[in-house]
């Protein structure tokens, strides 16, 4: 069987170290797992540490000069089965919403048009449920995005409501199934 490779994306939100564990348990599965970051999951979580469980370089920033034989924002995109992003913060969603392509997480996932997507949001309560964030949700599920909803906990702003990133083992059960 044809080694899968999924694109994990993470992006700007405390959950972003549960992505992690995502990769890891991905990666335990016999799937190659590239791991796009934007600079503000940078942040909360190192590109090393991602390096260290995939065995794969991890992509931050599209303008690093390095010498690749094919443009990567495109050559991911292409070879990708499924693109996960895990933590998907309200700004991610909003640029993907409007087509925005400004890091290379956003600029691969539009270069990839035909790829299965999965969303799993992790923000505050309010953002979440902010008519804004739900109508750029609305909008991507009605280009195919899937969304794995956020779960009903004390998040770390100290805010009690929906917001948390969904179980990891829930969004293994769901991304497996969907390649």
């Amino acid at each position: 069987m044809e080694q899968k490779e999924i694109i994990l994306g993470v992006t700007g939100s405390i959950a972003a170290y549960k992505a992690a564990e995502l990769a890891n348990n991905l990666t335990k599965e016999n799937i190659l797992v590239h791991v796009i970051m934007t600079a503000a999951a940078a942040e909360f979580i190192t590109p090393m540490t991602f390096q260290t469980l995939t065995k794969n370089k991890v992509y931050v920033d599209m303008f690093e000069k390095v010498d690749y034989p094919d443009v990567r924002h495109i050559s991911l995109a292409q070879r990708a089965s499924l693109l996960l992003i895990a933590p998907a913060s309200a700004n991610t969603i909003a640029k993907l919403a409007a087509g925005i392509a400004d890091n290379m997480l956003t600029s691969v996932t539009l270069a990839s048009p035909k790829t299965p997507k999965i969303l799993a949001p992790a923000m505050n309560t309010a953002m979440y449920e902010n008519p804004v964030t739900q109508d750029n949700m609305g909008k991507l599920a009605k280009y195919g995005y899937k969304f794995i909803a956020p779960r009903a906990s004390r998040l770390a702003c100290g805010d009690t409501g929906r917001g948390a990133l969904a179980d990891v083992s829930e969004i293994i059960e769901i991304t497996l199934s969907s390649l």
